[in-house]
């Protein structure tokens, strides 16, 4: 692993001087070669991946600004069952 940091040209032209291209990588991974070719302005996990793979770096060092993938949490768990019902915790005071 190197401490490069990596943009779509650099990340282009590894993948040529190991003999390959978005076309055939497209083909070695059975991806659609759109999905390929839109890599570089549509998020696409499957082919992050390929090229992580075949590149033999981590997904997240290539593609730092998309990964770690993270899901918004709203709310903490304990406070998503009285979300909505706002009488569940009148009714706890009433019993």
């Amino acid at each position: 692993m190197s401490t490069h940091e990596w943009d779509r040209h650099s990340i282009l032209a590894t993948l040529r001087r190991q003999g390959m291209t978005l076309a055939g990588l497209a083909a070695h991974y059975d991806i659609s070669r759109n999905s390929v070719r839109n890599i570089w302005t549509r998020p696409n996990e499957k082919v992050e991946r390929a090229i992580a793979d075949f590149i033999g770096e981590p997904v997240e060092r290539l593609f730092p600004r998309r990964y770690p993938k993270r899901r918004p949490h709203i709310l903490k768990p304990e406070f998503a069952s009285s979300r909505g019902n706002p009488s569940s915790s009148s009714q706890k005071d009433a019993a």
